[in-house]
């Protein structure tokens, strides 16, 4: 576990694997992640890669002004549906992309997608809805 804002900083920025591999799997209390991104807002992104990051750091990080880390947020497994209805209506197309391609993204939520804007944005909730469906 990781017990604080420090902890995480020195094993993200390590040069042992096995350390940075911590930064990315091991699981920390929502006020950690919430110090991290306080504290350190160079790692944000990497706060939203962890596995493990929970849904409250997520929702905080949708909002993020950074594409980079609301692009990483879209591609997070985890979402609520509430969560990925605020993505869909990013600013950026590239985090409704990653959104679009979120395997676990949820149907009406996809469905919306494909009216996109941009047209790669709209395939991509296509041909997830086709997978889902089996055309494919």
């Amino acid at each position: 576990m990781i017990c604080s804002a420090e902890e995480f900083a020195r094993l993200r920025i390590s040069q042992i694997p096995a350390e940075q591999e911590r930064a990315g799997s091991d699981d920390a209390p929502a006020d950690v992640w919430l110090a991290v991104i306080e504290r350190y807002p160079d790692m944000r992104e990497w706060v939203a890669n962890n596995k493990t990051v929970p849904l409250e750091v997520l929702d905080r990080l949708a909002n993020d002004p950074s594409t980079a880390v609301r692009y990483t947020v879209a591609g997070k497994r985890k979402l609520s549906q509430d969560l990925q209805r605020a993505l869909m209506r990013d600013p950026d197309s590239s985090v409704r992309h990653a959104l679009a391609c979120n395997a676990k993204c949820d149907t009406a939520v996809l469905a919306e997608l494909t009216s996109d804007e941009e047209p790669f944005v709209s395939d991509a909730a296509k041909k997830r809805l086709q997978v889902r469906s089996g055309a494919l």
